[in-house]
């Protein structure tokens, strides 16, 4: 009966580590924006361009190691976007790195006149709401509030990060999507449809200019 309750304990003790195994690879990692294969002068797989106003200013760029998406806007409005299928249930986390060159002067996602963003990663959801994380120039970090005026329009403002004390520095994102979604419109989100990648400095007649690398959906919040 001893070696009975010995072995029984090793084999469960095994099953523990098998599971748990099992738990690691089991992780989702959805990579919509991927560097791996990138070649220089052509736009990432799935990828297009759509353009608000004014002329797209789009890069593919290899400094070293580093391969990344740089986005240039003078006086323009224009993004990137993909169309995604994915279950926020099961990979609540968007990440990605970004980087900041030139904030538009004067920019604020809270006044329309100035409604100018660096760098803005939107999200768009079956039910047609929007959750959009922005570099501002002026709105403080942390904000989140609903960034449009215009009836029957959903989008919702989250605030990533503010002004220029962190500009030229590569910075990773880890966002609860599904949290975001919940705490912007009351109840719990549907699966997303597309992303964007979006600069624009045209209500304030300045220039802006943003970086991205790598960006997925996750079920962990890692980086």
């Amino acid at each position: 009966m001893v070696v009975g309750g010995s072995l029984r304990r090793v084999l469960l003790l095994l099953f523990s580590f098998a599971f748990a195994s099992l738990a690691v690879t089991a992780q989702i990692s959805l990579i919509v924006l991927s560097t791996l294969n990138w070649q220089p002068g052509h736009l990432p797989d799935g990828w297009q361009i759509k353009v608000t106003h004014g002329s797209p200013e789009i890069a593919t760029v290899q400094e070293g190691r580093d391969k990344y998406l740089d986005l240039k806007s003078h006086g323009s409005s224009y993004g990137l976007e993909r169309g995604v299928d994915v279950d926020p249930h099961d990979a609540p986390y968007l990440t990605w790195k970004w980087k900041v060159k030139q904030l538009p002067a004067g920019g604020d996602f809270r006044r329309s006149k100035v409604d100018d963003q660096a760098a803005q990663v939107l999200v768009a959801f079956a039910d047609k709401r929007v959750l959009s994380y922005i570099w501002d120039t002026s709105a403080p970090q942390g904000a989140m509030e609903s960034a449009s005026s215009i009836p029957l329009v959903h989008i919702y403002a989250v605030v990533c990060r503010s002004g220029s004390a962190e500009l030229n520095r590569w910075l990773t994102e880890v966002h609860n999507l599904a949290g975001d979604y919940q705490k912007a419109y009351g109840h719990p989100a549907p699966r997303v449809k597309g992303i964007r990648l979006q600069i624009n400095s045209q209500h304030t007649g300045t220039s802006a200019e943003s970086c991205f690398g790598e960006i997925a959906f996750r079920s962990t919040p890692q980086s």
